[in-house]
């Protein structure tokens, strides 16, 4: 179904109105969607609602519950298709027909296979007026990992760097806080908060022992954290650092075959499958990270994880923090990719974004075609 009549201007911000609703539960919905719903009579606003996180109600039953009895006849504005199976909540479909809505308008429909136009179908098979694909694209803007899990079986994958204008991302000896200043590094925390997994590399966790959570100063009850993953093929994470004491999940993905006695106390172990090098297969973690029913996932890498993630066109989106500041000769790279010598072998880059963020620019670059081969 597609949207085939002209939009009146009431009907798109009514449906403006449902997307910016939803972003209200941007850090909050893992592993569902963000969706919000408006509900319209007579050109008038009687009830709104969004989801707020896994479990809780769904956007339309929140609008429905805020409308009332007012709520028969009038029109349900929704980002994305109402669902039609049971799950952790009743169908909205069936809230939607029970509560005698005379139009429904979906934003999209949904990719998640279990209801894929089915819900849209209960609804007309019920007599509702249906529409589909009104601001389709901001709609699906909202959920860009959501989409491409259900109809790939993969996250979206992001990855994170930072860099000078002489394209170093440390000293010499490692030291690399800070390149950038206070406002990337706030940048950083939102799109850490928006994500359902942080994942990093072993010599990350060695050289600086980090926290990964996600902090937004005035938010924090508005965040679901991130699981935390940390690629360590050979088990050499320290027993004492700090992930393996931070609330929530932290895991550890090695390709060695753990004894019980080997068990790190707030860490869960899991082992998967090697490439011929011996380290890490980066698909069979991408695999993995898609079974765990992560939507958006952020990988915060040092130049050699960097390099295999774009050797391997594993990356969907790149988030590139430009700092004016120079390192020197000495400093470490971006990307380790030393088998490069020809220009005929580089990788190029679509960029889809660029803009300053305090002092520094964040750069957004498409996913990494093959080499020698444009995104454009």
């Amino acid at each position: 179904m597609s949207w085939n009549r002209q939009l009146t201007l009431d009907e798109a911000t009514a449906m403006a109105r449902a997307i910016e609703l939803a972003r209200r539960g941007l850090y909050s919905t893992d592993p569902n969607p963000r969706v919000g719903c408006t509900i319209v009579k007579n050109g008038r606003v009687i009830g709104e609602g969004w989801h707020s996180n896994a479990g809780g109600p769904h956007a339309e039953v929140v609008a429905l519950a805020a409308a009332g009895p007012a709520a028969q006849g009038a029109t349900a504005f929704v980002s994305l298709e109402p669902c039609s199976h049971h799950g952790r909540t009743p169908p909205c479909s069936e809230a939607l027909i029970a509560a005698r809505i005379g139009r429904v308008v979906a934003a999209m429909e949904d990719p998640n296979p279990r209801v894929a136009g089915s819900g849209l179908r209960q609804l007309r098979e019920a007599g509702i007026d249906i529409h589909c694909g009104l601001l389709h694209g901001a709609a699906e803007a909202l959920n860009p990992g959501f989409c491409q899990r259900m109809r790939t079986g993969h996250p979206l994958i992001r990855a994170k760097l930072a860099m000078s204008l002489d394209g170093r991302t440390a000293m010499a000896s490692g030291e690399s806080r800070w390149i950038t200043g206070e406002d990337a590094r706030r940048d950083v925390h939102r799109w850490r908060a928006r994500s359902s997994a942080i994942v990093t590399g072993i010599e990350t966790v060695l050289a600086d022992d980090p926290a990964l959570t996600a902090r937004l100063d005035g938010c924090e009850h508005q965040i679901l954290q991130p699981d935390r993953v940390i690629l360590d093929s050979n088990l050499r994470f320290p027993p004492k650092a700090r992930l393996a004491k931070m609330p929530g999940r932290t895991v550890i993905l090695t390709t060695r075959l753990v004894q019980v006695a080997e068990a790190i106390p707030g860490v869960e172990i899991v082992t998967l499958p090697a490439d011929i090098t011996g380290r890490l297969s980066l698909p069979a973690v991408i695999d993995w990270l898609g079974r765990q029913e992560f939507n958006e996932v952020l990988f915060e890498t040092g130049p050699t994880l960097s390099g295999a993630l774009l050797r391997e066109n594993l990356v969907d989106e790149w988030l590139v923090y430009l700092a004016p500041v120079v390192l020197g000769d000495g400093g470490r790279g971006l990307f380790h990719l030393p088998e490069l010598t020809r220009m005929t072998d580089r990788f190029e880059l679509l960029l889809q974004d660029i803009r300053q963020v305090g002092k520094d620019v964040r750069m957004r670059f498409g996913a990494a075609g093959q080499p020698n081969r444009s995104l454009g």
